[in-house]
């Protein structure tokens, strides 16, 4: 972040775009729809064989491909949450959880009226405002996931994670799917589930 002088400046220099950030100014960058997730065959060979795989939490790099088929990175930051839903279609999984420090989906967050949503179709919910830089995106991965694989989705407390997946805690997207079932496994054996 800069103040309003250093920022001018150096987009003048640069080309960058700025936006005000609080009493502050930063550098801005296009944020594009994630298309595909170039390693998800990797991915999935690494899950399928029980390994804890960490990806998705930057959003990704960002490329695009020349017409000589050689990948370039371009200037863009990529959701992580649209690239979690993209990466769990992609790997055909049971289920999307996305875990955060909030308990569950509000509508009216942080007023009297707040109001936790415990389960929602995403038609109930896609008319819904929820903030672009939190909540906005989650909701909107969940959506994504729920309407392209007919799958649950699942929004909540990273300390509710098991309730949340049996549909006892946090906000659940219905997509027609049964719960996935959870039993507690020695950590030797694999999962009878994908769980993104």
């Amino acid at each position: 972040v800069y103040d309003k002088a250093t920022a001018t400046r150096l987009a003048a220099q640069r080309g960058w775009q700025i936006a005000p950030d609080g009493d502050k100014w930063r550098r801005v960058v296009p944020s594009p729809k994630p298309l595909e997730i170039l390693e998800a065959s990797v991915i999935s060979f690494l899950v399928e064989r029980g390994v804890i795989v960490i990806c998705t939490g930057g959003g990704g790099v960002p490329v695009i491909a020349r017409d000589d088929g050689s990948l370039c990175g371009v200037e863009a930051v990529i959701d992580k949450d649209l690239a979690s839903s993209l990466l769990a279609r992609q790997l055909k999984a049971d289920m999307l959880l996305m875990l955060t420090d909030v308990d569950a989906v509000y509508v009216n967050y942080g007023t009297a009226t707040a109001r936790a949503l415990r389960r929602v179709s995403p038609t109930e919910i896609s008319g819904r405002d929820f903030p672009a830089g939190s909540m906005g995106p989650k909701v909107s991965a969940a959506i994504e996931f729920t309407e392209a694989t007919g799958k649950p989705a699942a929004i909540g407390k990273l300390d509710d994670a098991v309730e949340i997946v049996r549909g006892e805690r946090g906000t659940w997207f219905e997509g027609g799917a049964s719960v996935p079932t959870v039993e507690r496994l020695p950590a030797s054996r694999h999962r009878p589930y994908k769980l993104i």
